[in-house]
């Protein structure tokens, strides 16, 4: 897969790509309704025998028209969201920088720049997606500033049992720990990056070593709480359990929640590896115990709570 970073100030310092179906949008999260978009992508791509790409922006425009000083957190950083299109077998990422000057570009503007100049012969967007100054183009006003020099196709929304599979709606789940329902949205496990770096080895000494994990980029963190997870190091999947929080018991006033994974029957040392953690179901809130014993107690509960979840899962 190739991937091409764009800016305003630089767009016209690359070549005319090949044609391309190419779908829009910001995708966070890279969801089953961002799925049926780059899906759709991909397939009209192979009917006509072209590139299929995917244009994403980055950082959110939240970040830049909104509140710099609070930094976004995200379901997929860029990284992530580009390693999740590789999966999905897109040819292209256009990854376009979104700035205030690009965000002061008239619709007809961003499309003959970000769509004719490259080289896109059918465009696919969500129902809901905007382009243009303050999101004033949308998919019902697109054949006007296509004029004819591409086609394109709109996906509508993309429903389960309940409502509408959004970024936001997936967020609000994380935040109340609801990991199992995250899943369906997603149409797999919550997954963040990140790598192991030394902590206070209280959990060695209680015979529940952990790996501490501090994420390489602003990943959105699940509720605090025991976690039945997955472990990924160098392409092998280890299961495991994991703490996230503040550790009440031993630690007052952690500026940020740690995460703490508890990998089962390994013992090797990894400092300083990348990881990947994926969360597959939240076993109980964090607490504050009055002692070790009492916490080795839990943690053996726990333990046989997630390894019947990998028995009952087939994990």
């Amino acid at each position: 897969m190739k991937l091409v970073e764009l800016d305003v100030e630089s767009f016209g310092e690359i070549e005319t790509p090949e044609a391309s179906v190419m779908a829009l949008g910001y995708f966070d999260g890279v969801h089953k309704g961002h799925t049926a978009v780059i899906q759709t992508a991909i397939d009209r791509a192979r009917q006509r025998g072209i590139k299929a790409a995917v244009m994403t922006f980055y950082p959110h425009p939240k970040e830049v028209l909104g509140n710099p000083e609070k930094p976004m957190r995200y379901l997929t950083p860029l990284q992530s969201k580009i390693d999740r299109l590789e999966l999905l077998g897109v040819d292209v990422v256009y990854a376009v920088k979104f700035t205030k000057q690009f965000s002061k570009l008239t619709p007809k503007q961003f499309i003959d720049r970000f769509i004719v100049g490259l080289n896109v012969a059918h465009v696919v967007a969500g129902f809901d997606f905007t382009y243009g100054v303050k999101g004033s183009g949308d998919m019902d006003h697109l054949d006007e500033y296509a004029e004819e020099r591409f086609t394109y196709t709109t996906v509508e929304k993309i429903m389960d049992e309940k409502e509408k599979v959004s970024s936001t709606r997936i967020r609000k789940e994380l935040e109340e720990g609801n990991v199992v329902e995250v899943a369906k949205l997603l149409g797999y496990s919550y997954t963040l990056t990140g790598t192991v770096v030394h902590g206070d080895a209280r959990g060695r000494l209680i015979g529940f070593p952990t790996a501490n994990v501090a994420t390489d980029e602003r990943f959105f963190i699940p509720k605090t709480g025991v976690y039945v997870v997955t472990c990924s190091l160098d392409g092998v999947v280890y299961k495991g359990m994991a703490n996230v929080g503040y550790k009440p018991t031993f630690v007052d006033n952690l500026p940020e929640p740690s995460i703490e994974v508890n990998i089962f029957q390994f013992d090797q040392d990894i400092y300083g590896s990348s990881v990947e953690v994926s969360f597959l179901k939240r076993i109980r809130d964090e607490q504050k115990f009055n002692g070790i014993e009492e916490i080795k107690a839990q943690l053996t509960k726990d333990q046989k709570t997630a390894e019947q979840y990998f028995l009952d899962h087939d994990v």
